[in-house]
């Protein structure tokens, strides 16, 4: 399994392409090898194809906002060829009539996607939060969401600190999802809710890994979405070392 950073945690350095050039080598400079591209400023493929490979990096998966999934599709595969992209995922959906996104709109928005992207030989990609754990007429979403979508044409891109907010257990849930997990979101627990630097909260990351890897997981990117006011390269280079410590590279 390889180390990778998601660009979520440094997003607001990446905001407009000159400074999203600057993180992509100060993320390479860590150590980091793999990327996924999330939360930044638009960018043209070829721009991003010419920068990954300015800085020796290999982007893995990306978050790509609803309105491009559903009117933009052709494009946004087409644009992955380019950067030679396998998983391309959904980053959030609220599962909220409020906001205008139900169960039924996500069961009848995304399944056509995902075969759709499975049929251009890529995998459509689904993350989870915490919300995910709420259970309706009996069934976890997470759960139903699974059904919904066969194996071949929807994974998971797992998020250890969102499956514990929301009372699970991250190494349970690899094993459950086993083989439909490619990709997985390394972010740590700590006291109070709070996300923390992988190694420095209260997940049991040996676990984690363990099932990881008998599941199939590929990259493990590290994410922390707040880092409490402290530098996201800073924190990214810790996860990153502490991750090193535990023998991945």
């Amino acid at each position: 399994m390889q180390i990778g950073a998601q660009f979520f945690t440094v997003r607001q350095s990446c905001q407009n392409l000159e400074d999203f050039a600057e993180t992509l080598k100060k993320v390479a400079d860590i150590g980091y090898r793999t990327v996924q591209i999330s939360g930044t400023c638009p960018y043209p493929a070829e721009w991003l194809k010419e920068n990954l490979k300015k800085n020796d990096l290999k982007c893995v998966l990306t978050h790509i906002p609803v309105p491009r999934l559903t009117g933009e599709l052709d494009q946004v595969i087409a644009d992955h060829n380019v950067f030679e992209c396998d998983h391309i995922g959904l980053g959030f959906w609220a599962f909220d009539p409020e906001r205008n996104q139900t169960m039924e709109q996500w069961m009848e928005t995304f399944p056509p996607i995902a075969r759709k992207i499975k049929e251009a030989g890529k995998l459509f990609m689904y993350h989870n939060h915490d919300q995910e754990f709420r259970k309706v007429d009996g069934k976890l979403i997470l759960e139903r969401l699974a059904e919904a979508v066969p194996a071949d044409e929807m994974g998971f891109t797992l998020d250890t600190f969102w499956v514990t907010a929301g009372g699970g257990d991250p190494a349970q849930w690899l094993e459950r999802l086993a083989g439909r997990i490619p990709c997985i979101h390394l972010k740590d627990f700590a006291y109070g809710r709070s996300m923390a630097v992988v190694g420095e909260g209260n997940i049991n990351f040996g676990r984690v890994f363990e099932k990881a890897e008998a599941g199939g997981t590929q990259y493990m990117l590290v994410e922390q979405d707040d880092c409490h006011g402290e530098d996201p390269i800073e924190c990214l280079r810790r996860s990153y070392q502490n991750l090193r410590s535990w023998g991945f590279q």
